[in-house]
């Protein structure tokens, strides 16, 4: 399936794919989306809910790589260990993802040293790219996954509910819900009615904090 390189309108990269008429994040800005939906409505909550501990996090569609980036970037700069576990069935291509922009649109420069291993590192084990970033890849589709409770924060970052309806479902969000820690959260940048009920059905707090720019609203949905 053919993917292609397009410029949203905050300067970053992102990948479209015209067959199924979906890009890998928001026209309006992939890091600006980003930020907003899994670093400070995830990952700065979750560090409130459990201060001090060193957080598991799981994404669900690694795509470019951008979330596992900003997420080391933060790792980083609070010093605050981050074991990363991304499920991606359909892996982009090294030569694709080595054009993205994100290291010079951050204006760290020396990011594209982990950005590179966040593509180029082994499969199925853990893989330092940091003191404080750990990440492993899984080759699976979430369909294929199934966890205990581990994760203090999910990232679920499928393609829309009209490409990925199956994914978008209450026995998708049950599952998840069980692999999530009390108290443990997932965000998303979809907000739709029919998700809401499904996360709810499926035994999770719904809450709709504002969403980022070119949408109103995102949801954060917590295991009690």
């Amino acid at each position: 399936m053919q993917r292609q390189i397009i410029l949203t309108r905050d300067g970053s990269h992102s990948i479209s794919m015209p067959e199924m008429n979906v890009a890998y994040h928001s026209i309006h800005g992939a890091i600006q989306e980003s930020m907003h939906v899994f670093i400070r409505s995830g990952l700065d909550h979750i560090r409130d809910i459990f201060p001090g501990q060193p957080l598991q996090i799981l994404e669900i569609g690694l795509g470019t790589g951008l979330n596992a980036l900003l997420t080391l970037q933060e790792a980083e700069r609070l010093q605050l260990p981050v074991h990363y576990t991304a499920l991606e069935p359909f892996p982009l291509e090294q030569e694709t993802a080595l054009q993205l922009n994100y290291a010079g649109q951050l204006a760290n420069p020396e990011l594209q040293q982990h950005f590179i291993p966040v593509h180029t590192s082994a499969w199925e084990q853990d893989a330092a790219l940091s003191p404080f970033f750990t990440i492993h890849k899984k080759n699976i589709s979430l369909l294929e996954f199934s966890s205990p409770p581990a994760f203090h924060l999910i990232y679920f970052d499928a393609f829309a509910p009209t490409a990925q309806p199956e994914l978008w479902t209450k026995e998708v969000f049950e599952r998840l819900h069980e692999a999530l820690l009390s108290s443990g959260a997932l965000v998303t940048y979809c907000s739709k009615a029919d998700v809401r009920r499904a996360m709810q059905a499926a035994g999770l707090n719904v809450k709709k904090p504002p969403g980022p720019w070119g949408k109103r609203e995102m949801i954060r949905a917590t295991k009690p």
